[in-house]
């Protein structure tokens, strides 16, 4: 099931990119213990084994999508020359290469003249973002919902930055009339919008901040790491759909090359809309800065070595599906999304389970029906295990009840909190595999329903 046809494809192009040196004079490589080699990585193919499916559509667990076969080999054949983008004499083509591709993932947001760069994944996207706010707002609040992902709580305190959660609504997004209140003290100087939370995908409502922008005047920060591709999509939901239109008109935006866009770990991506906070990481590198007088990408980067690979198979990617609406790469969201809005319907009409929210995007969240919360909680984590033995790899997460409280009923709310299954439906292949992973999931519950008997 590993893709290995594309790996005569490889041979054929490294051979290619060997003639580009041909001139240079030859010398001796380290000599190398072909048969240790083969010994060496058979232990580690062994090792490897013990893993998840992570590219297989039985696995819809956590974030985690398989890079496209053009990103894998991009990245490998680079790794050949091994290129670091922080100054241009030690990754030249790659730094081009990045900074087209950069332009690229801009232009979904209709950003032409911006400053950004790509970083080893979100949390370091989102570190640079929040450390530009702090020098802008020195010493004001930095708030983001209590769904937003974990890291800014973290960076800000890494950074000395205050910090400040704020509460969501019964569908896990950013509650205005809290935010609103919140906003009235006159202590904030940054406001995290999350489009796509880590639990839910749930999508804050981005036109209403910018209006409280408008009126209080914070600096508002993207966190697009999960959902910033679906601005691509045409089957979003009205109010997703105008928060998606609007990320153009936030100040910083934070994207995942590594979650949607394909990519392998670890490729973040930052950007700025005013160019001008590049005078922000202003800082001295006689010794790498020397050869031209260029950008460096080390010169808005906080982060010093990066893989160009990473930028070639970047740019590779989107070169071989590009970042339209209509393409393919966009249909492919839009696949995973259809295939969470059709699993969602099947849960609601499951009378063994109960719904939180609909999906915005391509996660799906629900648990068993049960006489209360905690017994819904322990099944949920039992439907987990029997699914994984039938090979269907779920996720838990402990989510607040309030999320399910249209559809609990009569089931006792004995906690705030419940344990509950979450399907990650990211992989195109998902909508195909659906009947195939619902009938998985049902024959996993009618065992555990069978077991309590």
């Amino acid at each position: 099931m590993l893709d290995r046809e594309s790996l005569g494809v490889f041979s054929e192009v490294a051979g290619k990119l060997d003639s580009g040196f041909a001139s240079l004079p030859t010398f001796q490589t380290q000599s190398m213990d072909m048969a240790r080699l083969a010994e060496v990585l058979g232990a580690t193919t062994e090792r490897l084994k013990d893993n998840y499916p992570y590219f297989h559509p039985l696995y819809a667990g956590q974030m985690l999508k398989p890079p496209h076969p053009v990103a894998r080999l991009a990245y490998a054949l680079a790794m050949w020359i091994n290129p670091n983008n922080h100054a241009l004499d030690g990754g030249r083509a790659t730094s081009a290469m990045e900074k087209e591709a950069v332009a690229e993932i801009a232009g979904m947001y209709g950003w032409k003249s911006f400053l950004g760069h790509l970083a080893g994944g979100g949390t370091m996207a989102n570190l640079e973002a929040l450390w530009i706010a702090g020098q802008l707002h020195p010493g004001k609040k930095i708030l983001a919902s209590e769904q937003a992902h974990y890291t800014h709580r973290r960076i800000t305190g890494v950074l000395q930055l205050p910090f400040e959660s704020v509460a969501c609504d019964a569908r896990g997004r950013l509650d205005l009339n809290a935010l609103e209140s919140r906003l009235e003290r006159c202590d904030v100087g940054t406001v995290v919008a999350t489009l796509g939370t880590t639990a839910t995908g749930s999508v804050d409502p981005l036109p209403d901040i910018l209006a409280l922008r408008e009126r209080h005047g914070f600096r508002l920060h993207v966190d697009a790491a999960y959902g910033g591709y679906f601005v691509l999509t045409e089957n979003l939901g009205e109010e997703a759909g105008r928060a998606f239109a609007k990320i153009g008109e936030a100040d910083s935006a934070v994207i995942d090359p590594h979650k949607h866009g394909l990519q392998p770990y670890g490729c973040g991506c930052v950007l700025f809309r005013d160019p001008e906070v590049g005078r922000l990481y202003k800082h001295d590198s006689p010794y790498t800065y020397f050869s031209s007088a260029e950008l460096h990408l080390g010169e808005i980067s906080l982060e010093c070595s990066r893989p160009g690979a990473a930028a070639a198979a970047l740019w590779a990617t989107q070169r071989l599906l590009p970042l339209n609406k209509g393409g393919e790469f966009a249909r492919g969201l839009e696949r995973g999304r259809e295939a969470a809005l059709a699993m969602f319907q099947k849960v609601r009409a499951d009378e063994r389970f109960v719904p939180a929210f609909a999906p915005e995007l391509d996660i799906v969240v629900f648990a068993p029906k049960a006489t209360s919360v905690s017994e819904a909680s322990a099944l949920s984590r039992k439907i987990f295990e029997r699914a994984a033995r039938r090979d269907l790899h779920l996720a838990v997460a402990e989510l607040p009840v309030r999320f399910w409280e249209a559809n609990l009923g009569a089931m006792k709310r004995d906690r705030d909190t419940i344990t509950c299954l979450r399907s990650v439906l990211m992989k195109p292949e998902h909508l195909d595999w659906l009947d195939q992973i619902w009938n998985l999931l049902s024959s996993a519950a009618d065992e555990v329903a069978g077991a309590a008997h």
